[in-house]
């Protein structure tokens, strides 16, 4: 029986964090990723960077584009947990050595169509920071390989993609509805999260990554 999955932003961060506004799908079958309840909006980050010194301006900046992403901040620094996990086209991803670079991990499913409706502006958004040393990871967690090959193929998707289909990674993450994206930062710290699609390719997304690579 697979564990019950819950989300793994911090201590102190509860099922309340999640924002409203998006339609998670669940796995079918017992021990799937639970879908979130609809609870109340994650919290917001007030205030303007005009005429603020440069740090709090970047600090600032990221807070603005976090609440128009309506992403969940941690309250506290947390290390995210490292893992290595081999990727579907070959070769092995390691999350401690992306340190200096911020990373995206996000977790879906072929059969997840809010996971299917935010993959194109994910690969516009990869395209576009990948040279500056932006790094997404998708973690697929069917239960077979010969689901994802095809959709990755047809789909036109370029970004990294990793295949958890006992859902060891899923678990380690504390998943349990999809999609679900963890931005890391540069120095391995959780940053945020999103439960549920979200337009990775707007003008927040955009400078949320901007400001994570100047961090």
């Amino acid at each position: 029986m697979r564990r019950d999955l819950a989300l793994t932003l911090a201590v102190g961060v509860v099922a309340a964090v999640v924002g409203t506004g998006f339609l998670a799908i669940m796995r079918p079958g017992p021990g799937a990723p639970a879908a979130a309840p609809e609870e109340p909006a994650a919290p917001r980050f007030e205030g303007s960077s005009e005429g603020a010194p440069a740090p709090d301006r970047l600090a600032i900046a990221l807070d603005e584009a976090a609440r128009e992403l309506d992403l969940v901040r941690p309250p506290r620094p947390r290390l995210a947990d490292d893992f290595a996990v081999a990727l579907v086209r070959g070769d092995t991803f390691r999350l401690r050595e992306q340190r200096g670079k911020p990373v995206m991990i996000n977790f879906w499913a072929t059969w997840c169509a809010p996971c299917r409706e935010e993959m194109p502006a994910m690969e516009r958004l990869y395209r576009r920071y990948k040279e500056q040393g932006f790094v997404m990871l998708a973690v697929s967690i069917d239960s077979d390989l010969a689901l994802v090959t095809p959709f990755l193929e047809a789909h036109k998707l370029t970004f990294p993609v990793a295949l958890d289909a006992k859902m060891e990674l899923a678990n380690t993450y504390r998943v349990r509805a999809l999609p679900s994206s963890f931005i890391v930062d540069r120095q391995r710290y959780l940053a945020a999260l999103a439960l549920g699609p979200r337009a990775w390719d707007s003008r927040a997304a955009h400078s949320l990554v901007e400001g994570m690579l100047r961090q």
